[in-house]
């Protein structure tokens, strides 16, 4: 999905954007975020290192403002028509903090590093919000867990795929 994703952001803003941007963007979104940024970068025929930093960076930028004003956010749009959106966040997250609850830190890094669909450092700073975990370690924890998923998908984007073609 991530992959459809972010070759649709490449069809549609290349020849607007510069391809800078355009992984800039997608690695802002949710569901894409580095992973999709990577592809991206990739597809438009950027070198590894600076499509790896841009999308890394673009990756971290919500991650802060999730961990910090997340629970303030939903309470005032659970009050809005955007309640059942608010609360189906809430069940998805809920339903994948398991591993958080269980190894703490340990399961934010591994929950964000290993770049499975459904994992990533938006939904893990979701759940560590919503677990009440403590930002200023999170965060941390979150910034290595972004590293880690970074790598892995620049190892396959650029290093197998970039072998076959």
């Amino acid at each position: 999905m991530a992959e459809t994703l972010a070759n649709w952001f490449v069809e549609n803003l290349s020849g607007t954007l510069s391809r800078e941007l355009i992984v800039f963007i997608v690695s802002l979104m949710p569901i894409l975020e580095l992973r999709g940024g990577i592809i991206a970068g990739f597809a438009m025929g950027m070198e590894w290192l600076p499509t790896f930093i841009i999308a890394y960076i673009g990756n971290l930028l919500p991650i802060p403002f999730i961990l910090l004003f997340i629970r303030f956010i939903f309470r005032v749009l659970k009050q809005t028509p955007f309640r059942g959106f608010v609360e189906w966040c809430e069940r998805k997250a809920d339903a994948k903090s398991d591993k958080i609850r269980k190894y703490a830190y340990w399961g934010v890094f591994l929950f964000v590093a290993i770049p499975l669909p459904g994992t990533g450092a938006w939904m893990g700073a979701l759940i560590s919000a919503m677990l009440n975990m403590d930002p200023k370690k999170t965060f941390p924890i979150i910034m290595v867990g972004v590293l880690t998923a970074g790598i892995i998908v620049s190892i396959l984007s650029f290093g197998v795929l970039g072998s076959i073609f």
